[in-house]
């Protein structure tokens, strides 16, 4: 296997991202609005303006991954905050961690030379492992919550280790009316 590494995005994989969030492949499961494309790079410019994204005040940080120095995949990654999520009626609520962190995963792979190559699962793999020792030891749950119309995303999520603990239909946004799953991951601190 070839080794897989994952920096924040920056400026040098602007172009490759919203190549990626163009493909046919990565538009039919992604958030491709104009709003999406614009925290990718309010991110990349350190968030030093208010985002128009989302809620508005959630932080959305974006990771590439790399295989051999190579970028072909986008990682999007949130803290979930029991008492945010709690006053917001949030589904994800009775799955946050009771003694740690939980961070919510979305993920794609985009170039197109990778795709179908069986890399999701070690990639998603790779990332918690990475994230949880590089960036937020604390982390212990991570949930993801693909389409209902996505088996394929389901099937490599519980590969790498994902659990199916409930639903919801997406209230607002970009996939208003949406069924999803709710997927969670949970890794041992430390």
């Amino acid at each position: 296997m070839q080794k897989i590494t994952f920096e924040k995005a920056t400026h040098t994989h602007k172009n490759a991202i919203f190549e990626w969030l163009d493909k046919p492949h990565v538009r039919e499961f992604w958030d491709n609005s104009p709003e999406h494309r614009e925290d990718i790079e309010i991110f990349m410019d350190g968030r030093i303006v208010k985002t128009p994204y989302f809620h508005n005040d959630e932080d959305f940080y974006y990771w590439v991954g790399s295989i051999d120095n190579e970028p072909y995949c986008l990682v999007m990654t949130s803290e979930l905050i029991p008492a945010k999520c709690m006053e917001e009626g949030s589904p994800y609520v009775p799955f946050l961690s009771k003694t740690g962190k939980t961070f919510s995963l979305d993920f794609m792979i985009g170039n197109d030379k990778h795709v179908g190559k069986g890399l999701g699962a070690p990639t998603l793999e790779a990332f918690t492992k990475f994230f949880s020792k590089e960036i937020e030891p604390e982390t212990d749950t991570y949930m993801i919550d693909p389409g209902q119309h996505n088996p394929r995303a389901q099937h490599v999520y519980a590969k790498a280790g994902f659990k199916v603990v409930g639903e919801y239909t997406s209230k607002s946004g970009y996939f208003e009316g949406g069924k999803s799953d709710i997927m969670t991951k949970k890794i041992s601190i430390g």
